[in-house]
């Protein structure tokens, strides 16, 4: 097989053309000939190969140039000591300038200046938002739940109370005179109060906050109720306040007190009294002071008399529910027929309502108010019995 039957390239083919040729004009060595052409195609290629170089050179200078420009005009407008990116900070690096002007094989390591601590200052942290409300303490209102409780349509409540009845009722003889007996009444006229209060709110608040908007709402109604309390224990009937049960009440009968009674004997007695005129009892209304005074009494070999620290029973003493109130004077109690004896009167229940005042619309203010209408009528003084677990 010659080498003229081998495959070749079409530059291959072309240099041993060459080659034919020479040999037979200047009769060399034909391989010495090939290699020579072969030295001079690969000089040609690295010429370009440092042409492209010395573009991309170019351009990279250009291109550090355009960012300098660019860096100059950015912090012209007065950035102050403001520390330069990284990126910035690299682009303008002697080390940076030598890579691009040829030095890409060598090893380089460009400084960055960072700052010398990092703080929250830097970084701001934005805070979680926790929305549970933790209310101020409010106290159980339960006086209002042992009276008696009506609807009114007027401002006012008229009602007879008896004050006196002389009973002469006997047996009679047929044909005899009938006794007469006789009632007197008097005319009593409670007045419907009104309680309220508001405050004021930015539309943003009402709009935007729903727990907050129902809370204000049920810490307007609570303000209303824990006044009514007072106002049921001691309004004393004057100016807008009600006519309360201490007022109006039967002073307990202290011939019935004696030495060594406990808190429970004084109940007891007020109790009695209450029934003796004929009203049977229905509740009692202590301070919440004295009522875990009263739970926590021991019998002389240290056990509780009351259910214990475990029991689960309800709020009873002698068989009535109890009431404790921090609205009522430590000491001090209220046994009776308290539902027969004070009703409450509802004009208009507690309700919140919204509205502008003065300048609020234009202010993007918003006035809530809270307000109740109500009337206490007691009608038998002598079904409620006050006093002290104390002797005057």
């Amino acid at each position: 097989m010659t080498m003229h039957n081998l495959p070749m390239t079409r530059q291959a083919r072309a240099m041993l053309a060459a080659g034919a040729r020479i040999q037979r004009k200047d009769a060399g060595d034909p391989f010495e000939l090939l290699s020579e052409k072969f030295g001079e195609h690969t000089a040609e290629v690295m010429r370009k190969l440092g042409e492209a170089d010395e573009k991309m050179a170019g351009f990279a200078a250009r291109l550090l140039d355009i960012q300098q420009r660019a860096d100059r005009a950015s912090y012209a407008g007065g950035s102050g000591g403001q520390v330069p990116t990284w990126g910035d900070q690299v682009l303008r690096s002697a080390q940076f300038r030598n890579f691009a002007d040829g030095g890409r094989n060598a090893k380089t390591r460009i400084p960055v200046e960072t700052k010398a601590t990092i703080t929250s200052a830097d970084f701001p942290v934005v805070p979680d938002a926790d929305r549970e409300i933790i209310t101020q303490g409010r106290r159980p209102l339960l006086v209002r739940s042992l009276l008696g409780s009506a609807n009114t349509t007027s401002n006012a409540i008229s009602y007879r109370r008896e004050t006196g009845f002389t009973n002469a009722a006997a047996p009679v003889a047929e044909g005899a005179l009938k006794p007469e007996s006789a009632i007197t009444f008097e005319e009593v006229t409670a007045p419907v109060r009104t309680l309220a209060h508001w405050i004021k709110l930015s539309r943003q608040v009402l709009d935007d906050d729903a727990q907050l908007r129902s809370e204000i709402d049920t810490v307007l109604r609570y303000g209303l109720a824990f006044v009514v309390e007072g106002q049921l224990l001691h309004g004393d009937g004057t100016g807008q306040n009600l006519n309360g049960l201490i007022p109006q009440s039967t002073d307990f009968d202290e011939t019935r007190r004696a030495a060594g009674d406990t808190a429970f004997d004084i109940l007891l007695k007020a109790i009695s009294q209450s029934e003796e005129a004929d009203y049977p009892a229905t509740g009692a209304i202590i301070s919440t002071r004295d009522w875990y005074a009263m739970m926590g009494i021991k019998d002389t070999e240290g056990r509780y008399i009351g259910g214990g620290p475990l029991a689960d029973i309800p709020g009873r003493v002698w068989r009535l529910p109890v009431a404790p109130s921090n609205a009522m004077p430590v000491g001090n109690f209220i046994v009776g027929a308290l539902d027969l004896a004070a009703k409450v009167y509802s004009r208009t229940d507690a309700t919140i309502e919204l509205g502008y005042v003065n300048d609020d619309f234009t202010r993007n203010l918003v006035t809530v108010l809270g307000e109740e209408r109500l009337a206490l009528a007691v009608r038998r003084p002598e079904a409620i019995v006050y006093g002290s677990f104390t002797a005057p």
